[in-house]
């Protein structure tokens, strides 16, 4: 599938960025928080509704600088 080239806001990066960071804890009746992973793909799947592609193929473009990245396309998606 073709890939589309996307650019995010200064606001969503610095979401990505925020979720990407690990956060101290500690284990309280054995519930531990979500990983940073799991946050950033979060924030990742958000972003592909918001903007019609499939999450989990975004890249980060050749020479876009730190927002822009490339995604295949959701069908699926409404925007």
């Amino acid at each position: 599938m073709a890939r589309k080239a996307y650019i995010m806001t200064q606001a969503e990066l610095d979401s990505v960025h925020s979720a990407s960071r690990p956060v101290a804890y500690m284990v309280i009746g054995g519930m531990e928080p979500n990983t940073p992973q799991e946050n950033a793909n979060r924030v990742w799947r958000t972003l592909g509704k918001k903007y019609g592609f499939k999450w989990d193929t975004a890249k980060p473009a050749p020479a876009g600088g730190d927002r822009a990245f490339t995604a295949e396309e959701d069908d699926n998606v409404t925007t």
